[in-house]
């Protein structure tokens, strides 16, 4: 009787479980209080039952369509005007869900790291602008921070209406102060509704924020891709990878059950391959975007605003590219064309004496606007504060911002959106006549001060010397008694430049540099036997990182046999001073793919004796000559340590220096030294060179830490720099 009974309720359960269905629901980026973006398709999607009839309507609109196999439906609703009333939208299956009090207007991502987070509490006056904060047809959704290994459907977070209530809520003390002052100029000077997602999270890098279709549409970052892809499953290469690790887990599988058999050892069991489990904190490539912006495609938005680079300020020229995947890759993924992008260039701030060379970066970031399609940048190096990263006036950011989109986005014409940037630059004399793009009515001064931080230099100057500025309507006139043929400015070029030149719209200038001072090619004019060699690569150390992109790749050229090697490095500091030195030795492989830097990609692991070295340089410590004894190289990828496992003769065992050990991490530190060991020096490094512009460089021994330059991360000190490799060919 009692097994009867447990039968029938079973049956009754099971019963029931079948004739159950899941409630139609949408991603929570869609709720009440919610603004849709006007004059695009509302695109809504969700999950329902499969094969369910899904109908939305929102005013006299309507659509349907039905859940896919996998229960997955996605629709859309013609495009709206912003005005009116609120309106509601409904989407009906087997149940009905109503979202109220629904705006039309304009939607923006407001995206970065901490200074977007900074949240409204923190800034200038942060009182009185929270209590001014009541703004109903302003509308704010923050998103929750969520980073995940692989792309999320939905996130954490509920549409709310500004108010000084709401505006503080959450966050790092509030909604971003940065979006909130962008959105609220929008607003009032549009005279429409504004939805502002905020999806932030301090120190964060851009590759976190980047989909996989971003890196897959820039060279440069090639190498990224490839590890990436190995972590997405359906991929080729993850799938590739997949069934080799199958093959030796079947292969191990039978190993282990002959060594039980035979009562032998059993093989270790193959490891699962790391590079397959895609990333692993929220520092790691599309951690974010998987979680926190992924869930907002395709949810129409008119832009994005996005302030950050602090996190990845020592990469330099490296940045640019990072932009154009980051922007690329959000454009592809929403499939609304170029949609407007504008960005903050970050500020002054002292990052420390041997953090990377800062106006590069900043170079970088201007770059990107120049590239990349229907982006802008604004500049805050007149509203920073050097001894805090996280400068308090962020209203002033969030006009900028607003102005600029206004001007570019809106077509507000009258509106001047745009920082004064270099247009030329000419010779008048033994002076320079700087030209500006963006000047409005004319420059002048934000603190009516005489102009600061121009420098000029020449071909006999010795390097940039500071120069007299005066303004002359959308130029400015330079001049130095130290330089008497000047060739080349640069402005604000210091980590902590605070300058203040500026357009009639108080918009200040970026750092820049133009021009060029004639440089002798030391090589070409002191070393007699280079004439004999050919080039084969050349690279600007500036351009350094993960991926080495030569500026010169002779190599596939160069078909025949060549039996001597060569390096040339030049390193010109900021003062003008250019060190060189140029070593050739007889060939130490046959494969001119490996004589470069030596990467992975490169195969290139050399540490043994060089033969008939020969050496020039200005540098006076070195030891030159023809046919030395007692060169060595040390090339690879891999960490080293200081252990001298090689038994070079005077090397130590306890420092960095011209006898290190290779260590088991293929992918890491790097080494590209050649040293003369009988002379105990080492006649050039370039060491960590994935770091960008933290690389270690250096010609001779160090003055101090290491000889062979190892932890220098110096690479930022030098202006000029550039790596030459030759063959002599047979």
């Amino acid at each position: 009787m009692h097994k009867h009974i447990c039968a029938l309720l079973l049956s009754l359960i099971l019963t029931l479980a079948g004739t159950v269905h899941a409630d139609v629901t949408l991603p929570k980026i869609f709720g009440s209080h919610m603004v849709l973006q006007q004059e695009k398709p509302i695109v809504l999607w969700g999950w329902a039952n499969p094969g369910e009839k899904v109908t939305a309507t929102v005013g006299e609109s309507t659509a349907s369509t039905s859940a896919t196999d996998k229960g997955e439906w996605k629709l859309s609703l013609p495009a709206m005007k912003a005005g009116g009333p609120a309106v509601t939208l409904t989407i009906t299956a087997s149940n009905t869900i109503t979202f109220d009090d629904v705006l039309i207007g304009e939607v923006w991502l407001c995206s970065g790291q901490s200074n977007m987070e900074f949240g409204i509490g923190n800034v200038i006056n942060a009182d009185k602008e929270i209590a001014a904060a009541d703004f109903p047809q302003i509308r704010l959704m923050k998103v929750e921070k969520s980073w995940t290994a692989s792309p999320q459907r939905d996130l954490r977070g509920d549409w709310k209406i500004c108010s000084p209530e709401t505006v503080k809520q959450g966050g790092w003390n509030g909604f971003s102060a940065v979006g909130y002052f962008f959105g609220r100029e929008l607003h009032q000077k549009l005279n429409v509704p504004v939805g502002l997602i905020d999806a932030t999270w301090g120190g964060t890098r851009i590759e976190s924020w980047t989909p996989p279709q971003g890196f897959a549409e820039v060279p440069a970052l090639a190498a990224a891709n490839e590890k990436l892809q190995l972590a997405i499953p359906g991929s080729t290469s993850h799938d590739q990878r997949m069934s080799k690790l199958i093959t030796d887990m079947n292969a191990w599988s039978e190993s282990a059950q002959k060594a039980l058999a035979d009562k032998s050892t059993c093989p270790p069991i193959p490891k699962f391959p790391a590079e397959l489990l895609g990333p692993t904190d929220v520092q790691s490539a599309t951690a974010l975007y998987n979680g926190m912006i992924h869930p907002l495609v395709p949810f129409a938005i008119r832009g994005a605003i996005w302030y950050q680079g602090e996190a990845n300020h020592n990469e330099g020229k490296l940045y640019t590219e990072r932009m154009k995947a980051l922007i690329g890759g959000w454009r592809t993924v929403w499939n609304e064309g170029e949609f407007p992008f504008y960005f903050v260039q970050i500020a002054p701030y002292n990052y420390g004496d041997k953090q990377p060379y800062l106006p590069e970066f900043w170079e970088a970031q201007e770059l990107a606007e120049k590239v990349i399609p229907n982006t802008g940048m604004i500049v805050v190096n007149d509203i920073g504060n050097l001894g805090d990263i996280h400068p308090k006036n962020k209203q002033e950011v969030g006009h900028r911002l607003a102005v600029r989109a206004l001007h570019q986005t809106y077509g507000k014409t009258e509106i001047l959106g745009q920082s004064p940037m270099f247009k030329s630059l000419a010779t008048e004399g033994d002076k320079l006549r700087v030209t500006f793009d963006n000047a409005g009515d004319g420059l002048k001064t934000s603190d009516g001060k005489p102009l600061r931080l121009f420098e000029i230099a020449g071909e006999t100057s010795g390097g940039f010397k500071p120069a007299t500025a005066v303004i002359d309507g959308n130029s400015v006139i330079l001049a130095s008694p130290e330089v008497k043929a000047p060739t080349a400015v640069r402005f604000a070029w210091a980590m902590l430049a605070e300058p203040n030149l500026c357009n009639s719209a108080s918009l200040p200038a970026s750092a820049f540099r133009a021009g060029s001072i004639p440089v002798h090619d030391y090589i070409s004019e002191k070393v007699p036997e280079v004439k004999d060699y050919k080039l084969v690569y050349d690279l600007d150390l500036s351009m350094l990182g993960p991926v080495i992109q030569y500026a010169v790749d002779n190599h596939a050229a160069i078909t025949g046999p060549f039996d001597r090697i060569a390096y040339a490095m030049e390193l010109q500091d900021s003062k003008g001073n250019t060190q060189w030195v140029y070593a050739s030795m007889d060939a130490f492989t046959d494969d001119i793919r490996k004589i470069g830097v030596p990467t992975v990609a490169s195969h290139a692991h050399f540490q043994q004796n060089l033969s008939h070295l020969t050496v020039y340089s200005n540098v006076p410590s070195l030891t030159t000559g023809e046919n030395l004894d007692g060169g060595n190289i040390e090339f690879w990828p891999n960490n080293y340590a200081p252990g001298n496992a090689a038994n070079v003769p005077n090397a130590s065992s306890e420092t960095y220096d011209f006898g290190d050990q290779i260590t088991d991490l293929l992918d890491g530190y790097g080494s590209m030294q050649i040293h003369n060991h009988d002379a105990k020096q080492t006649l050039f490094a370039l060491n960590h060179w994935r770091e960008g512009s933290a690389a270690d460089l250096g010609i001779g021994n160090a003055p101090s830490g290491n000889p062979d330059w190892t932890f220098a991360a110096n690479g930022e000190s030098y202006v000029t720099k550039r790596l030459r490799v030759f063959v002599h060919v047979k």
